[in-house]
Parts: C-alpha cells; structure tokens; sequence
C-alpha cells in the first residue's frame, strides 16, 4: 500500500503517466464536490488520464507532500491521508493546494495495489 504513495508522488514529481495509469483500477472513479454548483462531479479512469495528462504536460513543475496518514481500515482498503501540492504553471503562476484523499484501494488479480476510488477533499 506504501508503493502506491511513492508512485504517485514519482508520477507527479517526474509527470510520468504510464506509472499515473499503472496506479488507477481499470473500474477507477475520481470525485470532488463542486461548491459552485452545489453538486458532486464524478469520472473515470479515461478521463483522469486525460485530466492528468493535461496537468503534467501544462506545468513547469508539481511538487506533491505527502503528510500524516489521517484514518485507515485494518485491511488498507480505506485510507484518508493529507498532502500539499504545489503547481507551478510558470514563475509567476503558482497555485497551492492542501487537502486530503480519500482513497479506496485493492489488490489486482496479480496482488498489486490499485486505487479503486479517490474522493478529492482538497481546499480546490
């Protein structure tokens, strides 16, 4: 379970999105609350592919933080964990972002870990 947070931090630090896709489940669903709106947005994994592909190729950097894992069930099915990710577009365009992930993971047929579901809980 451990791997899939170094690979993801990999993933985003060298915008590596064949080890991105290697992470997702193939019946993966993102999800965040659009507070404008009022409503939950939800997608899958074609689209967060896209929607990441787009990130890693329009950013001069992504610095990602892992921090304090916040709740987890005994069998690391279910993990609540904070981060902080920095983009930086240019050097004059940088966001911030702290939040939390609300990860579901399981094991694949061959045993590795795979997200299943992320509900987005960041401040974005």
């Amino acid at each position: 379970m451990q791997g899939v947070f170094q690979n993801f931090q990999y993933a985003y630090t060298f915008k590596d999105t064949l080890i991105y896709s290697q992470l997702l489940s193939r019946d993966f669903t993102f999800s965040y609350r659009d507070y404008d709106l009022g409503v939950d947005v939800n997608w899958g994994r074609d689209e967060e592919m896209r929607v990441s592909s787009g990130l890693f190729h329009n950013t001069q950097r992504l610095d990602l933080i892992w921090n304090e894992i916040v709740s987890m069930t005994m069998d690391s099915t279910r993990i609540v964990r904070s981060f902080n990710l920095t983009i930086t577009f240019n050097p004059t365009d940088i966001i911030f972002i702290d939040g939390k992930v609300n990860l579901t993971l399981g094991k694949n047929e061959i045993g590795m870990w795979k997200i299943i579901h992320w509900i987005d809980e960041s401040n974005f």
